[in-house]
């Protein structure tokens, strides 16, 4: 049986390029992200991914793609509020199954929690070219107020802070209340790939996060 343990850090990517690297530096939360591919393009480098992941003992999220998640045996997926409501994908995927919801809003993070998410990812923090069609950035004002939203309507879900975020922002994130982040250029166009994520691994081991 999978236990459900969410990660503090969401390594998301379109390719297996970098992985089998970063999956031996420690990385154990992978997140397939494809966008603008058919279907076949997904479920090819879905396959290639959830083997290496399994080699690792890694969890592996695909986007978008619950029906993928099944065929190929993925951990779970992850949803963006236009995608297949959480819990319908949950009918779908089962009880075991890791299903985390896009949020950009409190009422977002209210929506995704009563649909029964297991995690959501909010954000933008700041500006990233990762996204298209980019919500509205949220700075740590408006994590501020997320986190206060779910204190005051008893809402407890762990949060993903994703868009932009660099190893020295944790801190202030986990201050905040943030269970963790989601990653992708900072660590796949950098030319030290392994060094980045290692800062962001102490980082959250400077804080005592588990």
């Amino acid at each position: 049986m999978y236990a459900k343990r969410i990660s503090n850090i969401h390594y998301i990517t379109s390719d297996i390029q970098l992985l089998d690297s970063l999956l031996s530096s420690g990385l154990n939360w992978v997140q397939l992200r494809i966008k603008d591919a058919n279907t076949s393009t997904v479920i090819k480098e879905a396959v290639n991914i959830v083997a290496l992941c399994k080699q690792y003992g890694a969890t592996c999220i695909i986007n978008d793609y619950p029906e993928i998640v099944l065929e190929v045996g993925a951990h779970g997926v992850h949803l963006g509020l236009t995608d297949m409501k959480v819990a319908d994908a949950r009918k779908l995927l089962g009880d075991q199954a890791i299903i985390g919801g896009t949020c950009n809003t409190p009422l977002d993070i209210l929506y995704q929690h009563e649909q029964g998410a297991d995690y959501v990812g909010v954000g933008p923090y700041r500006f990233t070219e990762t996204k298209k069609n980019l919500s509205p950035i949220l700075g740590l004002e408006g994590y501020q107020r997320c986190v206060e939203f779910c204190q005051n309507n008893n809402i407890h879900i762990p949060m993903i802070a994703i868009g932009g975020i660099v190893p020295t922002d944790v801190p202030a994130l986990v201050n905040l209340g943030l269970h963790g982040i989601a990653v992708s250029s900072v660590i796949r166009k950098n030319t030290q790939p392994l060094e980045v994520l290692e800062q962001f691994q102490s980082s959250f081991n400077l804080l005592n996060v588990k």
